[in-house]
């Protein structure tokens, strides 16, 4: 009966991962000049950045925080070779995580590509 149970319990909480990281809450794009990222955490490690938003020049930039999904490295290597640059990021907001093993904030990048 105990070895039911804990199958049970596993298999719940593998379908509400599976659930959770294919339907996202909302999704959308968001440009600025990537100002931070970094490869971070002690046991789980997860790639983090920030990227400011401008409106006006002269106006203190907005600076918004983002994940990188922590099995997508070539989307990390992308976006890590275009720091300092105005870009465009693809997100996801995926709210109800169990932890912040899979990232520090609730928006993972997806998509990144250089604006003019």
């Amino acid at each position: 009966m105990l070895k039911w149970a804990a199958a049970i319990l596993i298999l719940a909480a593998g379908g509400y991962l599976v659930f959770i990281f294919n339907w996202s809450y909302s999704d959308g794009d968001r440009a600025g000049y990537l100002q931070k990222f970094s490869h971070k955490g002690w046991l789980c490690k997860t790639y983090e950045g920030e990227l400011a938003m401008t409106t006006v020049p002269g106006v203190a930039p907005v600076i918004w925080t983002f994940s990188v999904k922590m099995w997508d490295d070539p989307l990390a290597q992308r976006i890590n070779g275009l720091l300092g640059k105005k870009v465009v990021l693809h997100y996801q907001e995926l709210r109800y995580l169990p932890s912040t093993c899979f990232g520090d904030t609730p928006y993972f990048v997806d998509g990144v590509k250089a604006a003019e």
